[in-house]
């Protein structure tokens, strides 16, 4: 590892920015450390100096592929998807083949409620990284507003194998069980995700609606 990622994990994001911008100085055509200096300022937010960073490190070498995707995450942490779905793209035909890669192509098209687009990617994302929570539960997200409920269960009920504190994906379990008209099961499966999580709203209120449901019907 190198000291600039010892001072991240440490918090001491002063101190990494100043070990980078030594290493630019001493080779200032070494395209690592623009993308070093880039992830640094993503991390702390300052996207137009990670943008510039990035952009200088495709300037010295335009198959840079990990310069694609920090630019691409840039480009999404400021909503601009369409930008963002380029570079990750860009990224993935130089090479970085990786999870990470297909899941934010992904995430770009199902914060446009492109559900059906997003599918692909967040396919191969789960392919690539089986045991990734968050990447399963996305994959999951879409399969449902995709209304594919067999598969959206299934990797549902990974989702909840992986970690089974995770409360969102027994609600969404809920939900589809609700779907097929399983009324208990559904009301069985919001108890379990608000015994995890009390605060989850949309659990309380599909557990509410339910036993509203149950007592006007007795």
């Amino acid at each position: 590892m190198d000291k600039g990622l010892e001072w991240i994990k440490q918090g001491n994001y002063e101190k990494a920015a100043k070990f980078y911008n030594e290493a630019i100085e001493q080779e200032p055509t070494n395209p690592i450390h623009y993308i070093n200096a880039g992830n640094l300022l993503l991390h702390m937010k300052e996207y137009t100096g990670a943008e510039q960073s990035f952009l200088r490190a495709i300037t010295i070498d335009k198959e840079a592929a990990t310069a694609y995707y920090g630019l691409g995450n840039v480009y999404f942490e400021m909503d601009k998807l369409h930008e963002a779905r380029e570079q990750f793209q860009t990224a993935i035909k130089l090479g970085l083949e990786e999870a990470d890669s297909y899941f934010m192509i992904g995430l770009t098209f199902l914060y446009n409620d492109k559900y059906k687009l997003a599918l692909p990617y967040l396919q191969r994302a789960a392919e690539l990284a089986k045991e990734d929570v968050s990447i399963q539960f996305q994959y999951a997200l879409a399969l449902a507003q995709s209304e594919q409920l067999d598969q959206a269960e299934a990797i549902l009920q990974n989702v909840v194998a992986l970690d089974e504190s995770h409360s969102d994906a027994y609600y969404n379990l809920a939900v589809i069980e609700l779907h097929r008209e399983n009324v208990q099961k559904a009301l069985s499966l919001f108890e379990k995700a608000l015994e995890i999580e009390p605060r989850n709203i949309l659990a309380a209120n599909g557990k509410k609606q339910i036993e509203k449901m149950l007592a006007d019907n007795e």
